[in-house]
């Protein structure tokens, strides 16, 4: 069942940063601090939809009997000039790694994402035009795992 209500905890970390933490200890840095670099406000936003949408793909896909071995997106959001600086256009690059995916499999699943299931892009949508394209790749082509923030 889905939570209804969710409460984070955001604590200012000094400067221009502030970091926020969910009741299970998970957490992100907004700005910078002396010693940490964190994401921007309205990168958090782009992550939250690119982290969304790609749990929908590697999710549905699965249940699909159709298993990937990577899953890399690269999202681009244009920010309006006039205040509110919302994003108007954002763009995401799917690169989908796996065997035995179809281009309409993957396309059909992005876009029940994007559409149906992702509450972040939902929550965008209502200022923003998403579009998509996508790049299937065989499982043995894919990148090796990244560790760490510096990888």
């Amino acid at each position: 069942m889905a939570k209804d209500a969710v409460t984070l905890q955001v604590q200012w970390r000094g400067d221009l940063a502030f970091e926020a933490r969910n009741e299970q200890g998970g957490r992100i840095l907004m700005g910078r601090t002396d010693d940490e670099a964190g994401l921007g406000a309205m990168e958090t936003l782009l992550a939250s939809v690119a982290g969304c949408s790609g749990y929908d793909v590697v999710y549905i896909l699965g249940k699909k009997r159709k298993p990937v071995a990577d899953v890399r997106i690269e999202i681009r959001g244009h920010r309006r000039a006039e205040h509110p600086r919302v994003y108007d256009r954002v763009h995401l690059v799917y690169h989908v790694y796996g065997d035995n995916l179809t281009a309409k499999d993957v396309e059909q699943v992005i876009r029940l994402s994007l559409e149906k299931y992702c509450s972040a892009s939902a929550t965008l949508a209502a200022w923003a035009v998403i579009t998509f394209e996508y790049h299937l790749y065989p499982a043995a082509a894919a990148p090796a795992a990244e560790t760490g923030p510096s990888a």
